[in-house]
């Protein structure tokens, strides 16, 4: 098993900088959807059940 890193800051209300092994990048939420620099979309479907699309 490995170890990973990430670390979350949040820049302002629904906006926050990801910081990981693989490098940063910025996700922004916009309702039930959260979307990513790099392109990946995530929506809330319920209490603990999520949708991810994209790269």
């Amino acid at each position: 098993m490995g170890l990973i890193f990430r670390k979350r800051v949040r820049l302002s209300k629904g906006l926050w900088l990801n910081l990981s092994r693989s490098g940063a990048s910025v996700s922004a939420r916009v309702g039930r959807t959260t979307v990513n620099s790099r392109g990946r979309a995530t929506t809330k479907l319920g209490k603990g059940l999520y949708w991810r699309s994209g790269k």
